[in-house]
């Protein structure tokens, strides 16, 4: 899932958000705005039960897909792109 809220000037808050326990281990959103370099935005537990990242981002368009660390690619349910 993904949600996005507006920041000052430009950017967009994008949070970027997968089940927490699905995959197991350690997951990444990589894509465009980081070059697809693992580790850079890792998604992080939450209370309830999920996992997020927020990446704050400026009007462009974005590819991206979530890594897990043990190489297996996961796409979003809400699409592999962005459009700010």
């Amino acid at each position: 899932m993904i949600k996005k809220s507006r920041l000052f000037g430009d950017k967009t808050r994008v949070t970027f958000c997968l089940p927490g326990d699905e995959p197991a281990g350690r997951v990444s959103v990589v894509g465009t705005f980081n070059g697809w370099e693992p580790g850079t935005h890792e998604l992080k537990p939450r209370r309830d039960g999920t996992r997020t990242v927020s990446v704050p981002l400026g009007p462009g368009h974005y590819a991206f897909r979530y890594l897990a660390s043990d190489g297996v690619w996961l796409d979003d349910p809400d699409g592999s792109e962005l459009r700010l």
